[in-house]
């Protein structure tokens, strides 16, 4: 009978976390819904973590200089520390978009708290910008099968990446960011950088500043345009 309850209770756990294999197997991703790619000859830019008082600005400055729409996926407990600065992502014509309430790794969350997780956090979202909330990423790209619903039953798009700068680790440098993002860049890939070190190495922040001007000339050097996600 344990042994009987004890797969049982496996069985379970794995259709539960199923979907968390689509941030290693990018093969799996349409099976869940998941996207990490645009249309045409565009490169999304994205930003995890936000926002930050300082990393924040200086990413909206860049952005504002080079005449480019991003989206910033947001974690709701930092948002509530500064609303204004989401209030100004938004006024800038950025797209906000959830990263969760708080930062954690949804295959070591339940169900009723993922549901929890993803409700509150859009909810505050919605009450700062007064808009409702699009699109949706699950920190570390880890998704539960929850989450996965959830996303559907709001209408969310789920979306994941193509390439990332690994600006979160300690020895990030900006070279090291730029070339991760940019070399063999494709038509249609969503590019991952984090505009924020609450969950990375601290000051992490600076590299992502440094590199997001090269990796803007990068993208306009093969013709490509830089955008938001759709």
């Amino acid at each position: 009978m344990a042994l009987t309850a004890g797969l049982g209770a496996c069985a379970a756990w794995g259709y539960h976390a199923a979907p968390g294999l689509t941030a290693a197997l990018p093969a799996l991703r349409r099976r869940f819904g998941v996207r990490d790619r645009v249309d045409g000859r565009r490169v999304a830019i994205t930003f995890d973590d936000g926002p930050h008082p300082r990393a924040t600005p200086a990413v909206l400055a860049i952005l504002a200089e080079r005449g480019v729409r991003a989206t910033f996926f947001l974690v709701a407990e930092q948002a509530q520390r500064d609303p204004a600065l989401v209030r100004e992502i938004a006024a800038a014509g950025h797209r906000v978009a959830l990263h969760g309430l708080r930062h954690r790794n949804l295959l070591r969350v339940g169900r009723r708290a993922t549901r929890n997780d993803l409700s509150r956090g859009s909810a505050l979202l919605e009450d700062i910008v007064g808009t409702a909330i699009e699109h949706y990423r699950p920190p570390y790209g880890v998704l539960n099968r929850t989450a996965v619903a959830t996303a559907r039953e709001r209408g969310w798009g789920v979306w994941l990446w193509r390439r990332w700068g690994r600006d979160w680790e300690a020895g990030a440098t900006a070279a090291s960011v730029t070339r991760l993002l940019t070399d063999h860049l494709a038509p249609g890939d969503v590019l991952l950088l984090h505009d924020s070190d609450a969950y990375a190495a601290p000051a992490s922040w600076r590299a992502t500043v440094g590199a997001l001007p090269r990796v803007l000339d990068a993208v306009a050097a093969r013709g490509l345009e830089p955008v938001p996600l759709p």
